[in-house]
């Protein structure tokens, strides 16, 4: 590699079982969007919930191609790997792996209490673990409502590592009472991207006047 070319250092984006898969792909074409370069995990479970929320699969061997079809977005340019949920081995399960750091998004009870535990069951459980042991910024977004005390206290278990816990609580000050769902979806991906400096549209934001939409 030359000198003067800058080593690839992507965000690793978990995307673990819970509903919300919406959320996801707007984060991800975001930063795609601002030209970041993305490691993809997607566990087993997520697989389903792709099926069942979109009507689209997710295939290991076909990746590009389902995760184009499931954006709607064309995915020619993006900087995108890809990495089994199942491959312990795989680059982000490691220290050493470049990376800026991980948002796992949505989030399952499942995921945050791993993370939190450092159970490792799987990739994106490892990958976590490994940014938030390696000081990088890391992004958890909980969907799952109502929560119980163990949940909650694996969300503080979080905070204490030093994750960032991002809950997908859509604002409606951008969009008013009628909001559509994707605006809804973009406020909260808009917000992820704002926990992690990566420049992005997604949102209005309050200029400190009522009724300025």
């Amino acid at each position: 590699m030359s000198a003067d070319v800058a080593p690839r250092t992507p965000w690793v984006l978990g995307v673990s079982g819970a509903s919300g898969t919406p959320y996801a792909a707007a984060v991800l074409r975001g930063l795609c969007a601002a030209g970041e370069a993305v490691d993809l995990v997607v566990s087993r479970a997520a697989r389903l919930t792709i099926l069942d929320e979109t009507g689209h699969a997710f295939r290991d061997a076909h990746w590009r191609e389902d995760l184009a079809t499931w954006l709607d977005t064309p995915l020619d340019d993006a900087d995108l790997r890809y990495w089994p949920a199942g491959d312990l081995a795989a680059g982000p399960s490691s220290g050493s792996y470049r990376a800026k750091g991980m948002i796992v998004v949505p989030a399952s009870t499942a995921a945050c209490a791993g993370i939190a535990l450092g159970l490792s069951k799987d990739l994106l459980q490892r990958a976590a673990e490994v940014n938030l042991k390696e000081r990088r910024p890391v992004v958890i977004v909980p969907r799952e409502t109502p929560v119980t005390r163990s949940h909650l206290l694996h969300l503080v278990e979080l905070i204490d590592s030093g994750a960032v816990v991002l809950p997908a609580s859509p604002g409606f000050y951008g969009s008013g009472a009628k909001a559509q769902a994707q605006q809804l979806v973009d406020f909260v991906a808009g917000k992820v991207l704002d926990t992690v400096a990566v420049p992005h549209t997604l949102l209005t934001r309050w200029t400190g006047h009522l009724g300025h939409r």
